[in-house]
């Protein structure tokens, strides 16, 4: 499962806040809600929120192994 925790770590440490996010850089608040709750979203985003927030890919999300997912 992809865990968005490391975002909100790194947004806390940042000068940005959800409100500005929506505000200033365009990011939908439908994107937020999907931080929120770990749902999928595409590398455009991705791309967008290291490139605000001035990070690497790993501040943003990472990859906990998960009975649920998906059987190769």
């Amino acid at each position: 499962m992809i865990s968005y925790k490391p975002f909100w770590n790194t947004l806390y440490q940042s000068t940005e806040t959800t409100y500005t996010l929506i505000n200033n850089h365009h990011i939908s608040s439908a994107t937020i809600d999907k931080l929120r709750k770990d749902k999928p979203m595409n590398t455009t985003t991705l791309n967008d929120l290291c490139r605000i927030l001035n990070c690497k890919i790993e501040h943003i999300l990472e990859y906990i192994p998960s009975p649920d997912d998906q059987t190769l």
